[in-house]
């Protein structure tokens, strides 16, 4: 059995969970309970506050977890990081009044900053030759200017709305974040062998997200201009039709170039163009 941690509650906690369910990892979410074992996959999941999940895998009480990167660098626990996830991005940023001209860094020499992550602010300042008064507070640190705390604070930012509504204006990022796969570095053979299932799991997920399934009927005298259109994975799949001038072409595009993509496609030629979702993808 694998145990992994992940954050009892928040916007990673919700992006987890999906994760975990995508993987064929199901839970029975309803128990607000600290330990749940998974149906059908040798898994448990223990719930804890995000800045404790570094700290547990470190010394074992859980074998593997997810968190976001800035607790993982802060704690600087000796947990192995195993995958990015690349969910959950926000940065860890600088941010000052709103009506304080900026010329650069400079600026925090001798000024107090307010902040969560006095770790990972000492090195971002230490490296840039700047000394500052770093004060540790948890929670609300977006308030500190506007009641005289600091005159500067160090917070993770995600839309930047709550910087916007306390008069603040984000100046430097000092670490991009994003959710973590970490592990105890003395896990058994057994639960590598678990924690390689997960990877295999998790990688057809991440494969697929952004990607479009797409079938066409194509005339075989464009078929080579359409191919070009459409490189796949490795090349389209071209299969014949009972028309011996048409063939029906199958393959994976990337949601972002979608339109441009179908707009070409169209002017080629092609005709009945489906679109499908992928939920997974094994390459």
């Amino acid at each position: 059995m694998l145990r992994i941690a992940v954050q009892s509650k928040g916007r990673l906690y919700d992006e987890t969970m999906m994760l975990l369910e995508e993987a064929g990892i199901k839970l029975n979410r309803g128990k607000r309970i600290l330990l749940l074992s998974a149906k059908g996959f040798p898994v448990e999941v223990l719930f804890l506050r995000d800045d404790d999940i570094p700290q547990s895998v470190a010394n074992g009480v859980a074998d593997i977890g997810i968190v976001g990167e800035n607790e993982y660098v802060e704690k600087g626990q000796a947990a192995e990081l195993i995958k990015r996830l690349g969910f959950s991005k926000c940065r860890l940023s600088l941010a000052i009044p709103r009506d304080e001209a900026y010329g650069g860094v400079g600026w925090f020499e001798g000024k107090t900053i307010a902040t969560s992550y006095p770790a990972i602010l000492c090195a971002f300042l230490e490296a840039r030759g700047v000394r500052a008064d770093i004060h540790v507070i948890s929670g609300s640190v977006e308030i500190a200017p506007g009641i005289g705390l600091a005159d500067a604070i160090c917070d993770i930012v995600s839309s930047g709305s709550t910087l916007v509504s306390n008069q603040l204006k984000e100046v430097e990022v000092v670490l991009p974040c994003e959710a973590l796969l970490i592990a105890n570095k003395n896990l058994s053979g057994e639960k590598r062998e678990i924690l390689d299932e997960l990877l295999f799991r998790f990688e057809a997920i991440q494969v697929a997200e952004g990607k479009k399934y797409v079938l066409l009927n194509a005339p075989k005298e464009r078929l080579d201009a359409i191919i070009e259109v459409l490189p796949g994975m490795k090349s389209p799949t071209v299969t014949p039709l009972a028309d011996d001038a048409w063939v029906s072409v199958q393959s994976v595009i990337a949601e972002k170039h979608f339109w441009e993509i179908i707009g070409k496609l169209k002017s080629l030629g092609a005709e009945g163009i489906l679109v499908l979702p992928i939920e997974k993808m094994i390459i």
